[in-house]
């Protein structure tokens, strides 16, 4: 080999990196999180560049779910078909949320993360979380304050209309075009995520400085890991089963997840989620019904943290469980970890209505876990990004709508 053909190589390689959306998101993170430790005053100030990010990319989530959708619907033809892939996903996110929730309350009694001296934990003020604590959970409350939702039975119902339009092919051909150009646009708009990414960890690691997680170590430390073991085991083996692997679909979507990380919002790249399921080969109708649902019912990372919590506040107080009670929990969770979807802080208001319901745990335990909610927040995020992803690709495999075809780089 000439040596101007190693240069050429070298050059390509290089080219390759820098031209690459996740090498400088990762390169983002890294220098956010170097900011928001050496200067937090000027890290939390990058609050306004993160949040920017996220407000545009949520112009795109309802355009995207709608357009998705219908075109989804009005090319099924059997609208019987719409009823049950529907019914599946809601089938498949009861049970595996169902299991995170156990796995979160399995691995605290395991590890013990509450069984720690609380003297030495800071305090924060909980008062906004715990004001109105029994408040009940309430579908209603939930459909209203959910704009995923809202758009996801718009579209549903826009598509079934659509199958009985006379000048339908007309319309479908219009919403094609519409589809196409969001999707060129949102790519653009995604050469801004390493701000995004930057701004958020910045004031992730200024406003909370990362000695917070000294105290909590252990409970940070239990969550992580009980994360990996539900992804790697629990989603690992259902990918298996469909001749599948964990690993090369993360591989797939790395960028995604960086996303996700530097802005611990699993929001922040639905789009770009569901445009990738669809190039790896999940029908569009499974992905525009399956992934805007699983944003609001499958929240495995979420389910994981509010049964953890809960167990982790009754170690840290010495209060005993009985397994009656433990089952109590699992059941409340089951129903209110749902309206945890989309609010900023409401899985702390989930957490207190689950506390009074129980009347063993003081609420005030709250105040220890919001000092490294924050840190926690991204695993929460990147859990449930993969497990939607998991749950899109297992219903298109059951569905038969899944063409098998090699994952490639981007």
């Amino acid at each position: 080999m000439s040596p101007e053909t190693t240069i050429e190589k070298k050059q390509g390689l290089m080219f390759r990196i820098l031209t690459n959306l996740t090498f400088w998101v990762l390169i983002a993170i890294i220098a956010g999180i170097l900011l928001g430790h050496y200067d937090p005053e000027t890290g939390v100030q990058m609050k306004l560049i993160g949040d920017w990010f996220i407000s545009i990319i949520k112009v795109f989530i309802a355009p995207i779910i709608f357009l998705t959708i219908v075109l989804g619907i009005s090319g099924m033809g059997d609208l019987r078909k719409v009823g049950r892939i529907g019914i599946k996903a809601l089938i498949y996110f009861e049970i595996v949320t169902t299991f995170a929730l156990a796995i979160g309350v399995a691995v605290a009694y395991l590890i013990q993360p509450g069984k720690i001296d609380k003297s030495g934990l800071q305090m924060q003020d909980p008062s906004k979380y715990t004001a109105n604590p029994a408040t009940e959970f309430s579908w209603i409350d939930f459909f209203l304050s959910n704009i995923t939702l809202q758009v996801l039975l718009v579209a549903i119902i826009t598509g079934i209309a659509l199958n009985y339009y006379c000048k339908r092919e007309q319309a479908v051909h219009l919403l094609y075009k519409a589809s196409n150009f969001v999707f060129k646009l949102l790519k653009f708009v995604m050469y801004l995520a390493p701000l995004g990414a930057f701004g958020g960890m910045a004031y992730t690691v200024g406003k909370f400085g990362l000695h917070t997680l000294i105290p909590l170590g252990k409970l940070m430390i239990t969550f992580y890991v009980t994360m990996l073991l539900f992804i790697f085991l629990v989603l690992g083996s259902i990918m298996r089963y469909y001749k599948l692997s964990i690993w090369s679909f993360i591989k797939y979507i790395k960028a995604e997840l960086l996303i996700v990380l530097g802005t611990s919002s699993s929001e922040a790249a639905l789009p770009n989620l569901m445009n990738k399921l669809e190039k790896m080969g999940c029908s569009k109708s499974v992905v525009g019904l399956v992934v805007p649902t699983g944003y609001s019912f499958n929240l495995d990372g979420t389910s994981i943290y509010l049964s953890m919590a809960v167990i982790f506040l009754a170690q840290l107080y010495d209060v005993h469980l009985t397994w009656g009670e433990i089952a109590t929990i699992i059941g409340l969770l089951m129903v209110t970890s749902k309206g945890a979807a989309g609010v900023t802080g409401s899985g702390f208001i989930v957490l207190a209505s689950t506390l009074t319901a129980i009347h063993k745990i003081p609420l005030e335990g709250l105040a220890f876990l919001l000092g490294v909610d924050k840190f926690m927040s991204e695993a929460r995020a990147i859990t449930n990004f993969i497990g939607n992803g998991v749950a899109t690709i297992v219903i298109s495999k059951t569905e038969k709508e899944f063409i098998d075809v090699e994952t490639a780089e981007d």
